[in-house]
């Protein structure tokens, strides 16, 4: 295929919108420009031999569409609409990074201790200030120097509670000043409380009381000739003014500003965005995305993803490494003067390479990981004999309790990765009291139906669950006229292993393949057992969460019904499957079930009756 031709000849010099559709007509990227003409003219090459400088536009771009507005706000706001609405590949769409390193306090307990964590508070944790974070850190290494620096200035546990709770006399931390002893009451809670206060301070840059004072102390030691003495206040100095350092939390001005940085590996990219507030770094997030976009149409695209259409407050300064294309009129359609600075220098360039550098490390890690499934995919794709890698992979989970309120569950992951769009819940319908190979059946059917339906089937289909199940998957497959897809059962078995001499019990997991005499054992450590493990207990959780909420939808309705207690409501449901299934019943059925009787069968038809 051969390099677009499309023409710019009769393009507007206007603000508007533009999108380039592939042969198909489908969107590949939308963009906005005060002047869509020198906006298209700018994707070609400045020698004049006209060919396109982004790699997707000559492989797939063959027409381009302009929208022409009035203004330039309007043209933000169309682009905006048109990405939701088309969601075209080459467009950014930031994805917050949720598992970077950060330390967590948790402000519930009663000598809260500073932690590491993977992952941002959950939205009721930070609504109700139960706990604070603080980071982020660019490796482990930098947040255990960090964490062990704060601890020679402010005293704090920093022992697990199983430790904790069980000390009777103080440990050698607490000898060497490294902690106030509160496992035995050596410090109280409002004092323990205000060590805390001043720790957090320290990691939030606010550290000018606490230099002082130390400063301070140092200076009399030093004045009455208690050299040893100054030398502890000095060390304490300096590993107070690392941790602030090692953060690079500290500016010298309150100005408000974002810095943002940019790290790139081929398509992948990650954009780091600090916020600094009135001195102090309020909030650091890493964004994750696929781009081959230039760098200055990139943060073009970044920085209206990131402010446009109110989004978030702009700050009044931006610092990042190279100015966006129409940094002016970006400026001016964000709604209020911004001023993007590239700092060759000084406190804003240490700003800079700190956040690069936290980008860089969630690169990396991304593409450790990366590595790592790509590993998995491939033994998977060579154990179960499949042409090509398992890119997308569905799982189901049958979930019941008694026989009763049967629901299930279908993850995917796709390259490894949870994709949620990919989930869905299942109600079984046409199966009545417990038999989860005919519930298998049907959600299956039903999931692989609406498959064959939309063109969007899975690369493999993974069933929780053994031989049977695996049976009743694949008649469903066929049902649904899937034949192509291939679906394994797995299932744990029970061993027993030796272990320093002794023996004890193991789970050992398994896979179920067609027409296959025995299942494959997995390996303990194989990347491809981990993968389909992560998987299937995703879809286990997926499934138990939706049953329990089903569950308690059941127990409202039938505990409201005087007379009708716990027993009673197990034994309806065990007869009947279901609410729905008590409602279809005659009174006579119900009043046969043990315990109930024609009085209470009437008020529970009654109540069930009511809309």
């Amino acid at each position: 295929m051969g390099e677009p031709t499309w023409s710019i000849d009769d393009v507007p010099e206007k603000p508007g919108v533009y999108l380039f559709r592939d042969e198909a007509g489908k969107v590949l990227y939308v963009g906005k420009a005060a002047d869509l003409k020198a906006r298209l003219r700018s994707y070609r090459r400045p020698g004049g031999d006209g060919r396109l400088l982004v790699r997707f536009l000559v492989e797939q771009a063959r027409s381009v569409q302009t929208i022409v507005t009035r203004t330039e706000q309007e043209a933000l706001l169309l682009e905006d609409s048109l990405i939701k609405k088309e969601k075209p590949p080459h467009n950014i769409r930031l994805k917050d990074d949720k598992s970077f390193l950060m330390l967590r306090l948790d402000l519930g307990e009663r000598f809260p201790r500073f932690k590491f964590v993977r992952a941002h508070s959950p939205k009721e944790d930070r609504a109700s200030g139960r706990s604070r974070f603080f980071g982020p850190f660019a490796s482990t290494s930098s947040l255990r120097r960090t964490l062990a620096d704060l601890h020679r200035v402010v005293p704090l546990r920093d022992c697990p509670d199983s430790v904790f709770d069980h000390r009777t006399r103080p440990c050698l931390k607490h000898q060497i000043g490294l902690c106030a002893a509160p496992c035995v009451g050596l410090i109280s809670e409002h004092d323990y409380r205000l060590h805390l206060e001043r720790a957090a301070r320290v990691l939030s840059g606010d550290i000018r009381e606490l230099e002082d004072e130390l400063e301070s102390r140092m200076r009399a030691a030093a004045a009455e000739l208690a050299y040893e003495r100054a030398a502890v206040w000095r060390d304490r100095l300096g590993a107070l003014r690392r941790t602030v350092e090692r953060q690079g939390v500290r500016p010298s001005d309150t100005k408000d500003r974002d810095v943002l940085a940019l790290a790139r590996a081929g398509n992948e990219a990650v954009v780091q965005r600090l916020a600094f507030r009135d001195g102090r770094l309020s909030e650091s997030r890493s964004h994750l995305f696929r781009s081959e976009l230039p760098d200055a149409e990139l943060w073009h695209s970044v920085l209206t993803a990131l402010y446009g259409s109110g989004r978030r407050e702009p700050p009044g300064e931006i610092v990042l490494s190279e100015l966006p294309t129409d940094a002016a009129l970006l400026a001016h359609v964000l709604g209020r003067e911004i001023e993007f600075v590239v700092p060759a220098g000084g406190e804003r360039r240490r700003m800079l390479e700190f956040a690069e550098e936290n980008a860089r490390a969630v690169l990396g890690r991304r593409e450790r990981e990366e590595a790592v499934e790509e590993a998995a995919l491939g033994e998977l794709a060579k154990l179960l004999d499949l042409e090509e890698l398992p890119e997308t992979i569905d799982c189901f989970d049958v979930s019941n309790f008694q026989g009763s309120n049967v629901v299930a569950s279908r993850v995917r992951f796709r390259h490894g990765h949870a994709d949620k769009s990919g989930y869905r819940r299942f109600k079984v319908r046409g199966v009545d009291g417990q038999d989860d190979f005919a519930a298998m059946r049907e959600v299956v059917g039903r999931a692989l139906r609406r498959g064959v339906e939309d063109f969007e089937l899975p690369d493999l289909v993974v069933i929780d669950g053994g031989a049977q199940q695996l049976e009743s998957a694949l008649a469903a497959r066929d049902e649904a006229g899937a034949w192509d897809v291939p679906i394994i059962g797995l299932a744990k078995a029970r061993s027993e292993r030796k272990v320093r001499g002794a023996t004890k019990a193991a789970s050992e997991e398994r896979i179920f393949l067609p027409g296959a005499a025995a299942p494959l054992e997995l390996a303990r450590h194989s990347p491809a057992r981990h993968l389909l493990e992560r998987i299937r207990d995703e879809a286990h959780r997926f499934a138990i969460t939706y049953h329990r909420k089903e569950r308690g939808k059941i127990r409202s309705q039938l505990d409201s019904v005087p007379g009708v207690g716990d027993q009673k409501r197990k034994a309806l449901l065990r007869r009947f499957g279901s609410v729905a299934g008590i409602r279809a019943a005659s009174l006579e059925e119900i009043a046969a079930v043990q315990g109930i009787g024609r009085e209470l069968a009437q008020r529970l038809r009654e109540h069930l009756e009511k809309p």
